[in-house]
């Protein structure tokens, strides 16, 4: 797996990152063979164990960051771990269903994929998913835009260029299955907004490395055409699912 880069902030990354919608659950789960245990790779704070626990009988979610899991909503049939991708210490051909849930990018592919190969069981399923750049006003878009790309730009670690291309072209070793569009719509406060964007791993690494939250001024770019009250964000997400 590539470096770590989000255990600094686990608390942020709870409080303020979307969810995933239900639909994309029920997906999940209606091309799902079997419905006992469901493997949550990369599952960060639960955000996608809890609402797998609702259709499968057991998850066992694994992370890397021991940080993030102290932040996850504990549940009786949530088995949480903290444990790379491409060693979870999971039996042999016990998942029906490997979730990645915006983590595929950071990961060894090949160490990874082999490693499920080893855990799922034949023709169980792995889905993963990443949500894009968040889209709301043009106005707004192309504030967003410019921070992303020229503020933020040469702090994204490398292996953000997956999610820009929506998880185009990258190595996916299994008979694929076509997906349906899913999305993210939620009415945000500009304070929203920012909370979220301090969350991004490009921005941490500006902080890091200039001395200085570039939030602030964003938010002076931004307050004169978000105006008050609340606005609809929306996330495209990017899936890949096949069967293993």
């Amino acid at each position: 797996m590539a470096g770590d880069h989000f255990s600094g902030h686990a608390a942020d990354y709870a409080k303020f990152r979307p969810g995933y919608p239900e639909a994309l659950f029920d997906w999940i789960a209606a091309h799902s063979a079997g419905h006992d245990l469901a493997w949550d790779c990369g599952c960060g704070n639960g955000q996608a164990s809890v609402p797998l626990v609702v259709r499968y009988r057991r998850v066992t979610a694994t992370d890397f960051s021991a940080e993030q899991i102290a932040q996850a909503q504990p549940h009786p049939r949530i088995d949480y771990r903290a444990a790379p991708a491409e060693a979870s210490g999971l039996p042999d051909h016990c998942a029906d269903v490997v979730t990645i849930a915006q983590a595929l990018h950071w990961f060894d592919f090949e160490r990874f994929y082999a490693e499920v190969r080893r855990v799922a069981k034949p023709g169980g399923l792995i889905v993963a998913w990443t949500y894009q750049l968040l889209r709301g006003e043009p106005a707004i878009n192309a504030i967003l835009d410019d921070f992303y790309t020229h503020k933020l730009g040469p702090h994204w670690p490398p292996e953000r260029k997956w999610v820009d291309l929506a998880y185009g072209g990258m190595p996916f070793p299994f008979a694929e299955i076509a997906v349906p569009h899913f999305e993210i719509r939620l009415q945000w406060s500009l304070a929203d907004l920012l909370a979220y964007l301090g969350t991004w791993s490009a921005t941490r690494r500006y902080v890091k490395d200039e001395g200085a939250d570039p939030l602030p001024a964003l938010g002076e770019r931004l307050a004169p055409v978000w105006g008050d009250g609340l606005r609809e964000i929306v996330w495209p997400i990017a899936m890949k699912a096949g069967r293993v």
